[in-house]
């Protein structure tokens, strides 16, 4: 099996603007890479629904999986899963579900989370958290069905039934 691409996509108004360091995305390329994923692009757009689903559709014609940081919550221009399902074509809850569902009992704010996944072709989609801690949780308990997830997605499990 050759090795599973990721690109990772920062969206954050003051980590764009220069204002902020981005802390969630080497967060997310450290964990990706653990887990056998090789790194092949990074990006840093501003919340939005248009700058956020232009990245992800240039991302995935790049990478077997793109996962977002960031913009996920409840604030106004928290509009990363708005522009992730304009981008999907085929939805996959399962992803966002278990993630969710890991922060019960642990952080009360969890639950505030708004992320959503999804396929664009074939290549898979999750919405993570906007910290680094967020990202490295989320990406714990996701980890082990993704590569399945995108061998699947590309046709590399011919063994499944």
């Amino acid at each position: 099996m050759r090795d599973l691409t990721a690109a990772v996509l920062t969206v954050s108004d003051r980590v764009s603007r220069g204002e902020a360091e981005d802390r969630s995305g080497p967060a997310a390329v450290a964990r990706l890479e653990a887990a056998g994923f090789e790194v092949v692009a990074t990006a840093v757009v501003p919340d939005g629904v248009e700058s956020v689903a232009e990245a992800i559709r240039e991302l995935a014609r790049l990478a077997h999986l793109v996962v977002t940081s960031g913009g996920t919550g409840m604030a106004p221009r928290d509009l990363t899963p708005e522009a992730t399902a304009s981008v999907i074509e085929r939805e996959a809850p399962g992803f966002s579900e278990a993630m969710r569902a890991a922060t019960f009992g642990k952080n009360p704010f969890g639950m505030l989370s708004r992320g959503v996944s999804g396929i664009v072709g074939s290549t898979l989609v999750v919405n993570l958290p906007g910290s680094p801690r967020g990202v490295e949780e989320s990406l714990d308990v996701i980890a082990g069905a993704l590569r399945h997830a995108i061998e699947l997605l590309i046709g590399a499990d011919p063994d499944h039934n």
